[in-house]
């Protein structure tokens, strides 16, 4: 979900098969609703019949990225990045039921973490350039208050491991 960044529904399989992708597609829509725009990537689970079937059937406008264009998916790009070098590459997984469990608890962690405000890491010259529009200046002071409130946060939780020196 590109709103919550959260990862709605997820499947794991050693084929190319459009089955799986279906079939979290399903789950997610039993969970959270339709939603009314659906993006993805060109992989040839997405263009199938079965995948493109069910998102029109549900009503739902299908917004496919160009041909090699990562960065129009990017937070899907990013999230598979994060998965592989926090999780998969670290602990090479034996076999696909380790896998998905591993994979799994990762999922559920990266999901608890995308509840906090302090994950989102927003640039002040995003919103602070000259002749920036109101909202944007807004914006600007709405993402500075989020990150001092999350960097009091994470400096209360230090002085609790490590004590008020920081030497612990």
């Amino acid at each position: 979900d590109w709103a919550s960044r959260a990862v709605l529904s997820w499947r794991l399989s050693n084929t190319m098969d459009v089955s799986f992708c279906v079939s979290a597609l399903e789950e997610a829509f039993a969970r959270f609703g339709v939603p009314e725009i659906f993006n993805t990537d060109q992989g040839s689970q997405f263009t199938s019949v079965a995948f493109t079937g069910a998102l029109a059937a549900a009503g739902i406008k299908i917004s496919m990225d160009g041909r090699g264009r990562w960065m129009d998916n990017v937070f899907i790009e990013r999230l598979w990045r994060s998965l592989k070098h926090e999780d998969v590459y670290l602990k090479g997984y034996a076999d696909g039921r380790e896998a998905r469990a591993g994979i799994g608890a990762w999922i559920a962690f990266y999901n608890r973490a995308s509840e906090h405000p302090s994950v989102y890491v927003i640039e002040e010259k995003r919103f602070g350039w000259p002749g920036c529009d109101p909202a944007g200046y807004l914006g600007f002071f709405r993402a500075r208050s989020v990150r001092e409130s999350a960097t009091a946060v994470a400096s209360m939780a230090r002085e609790k491991i490590h004590g008020p020196s920081g030497s612990g």
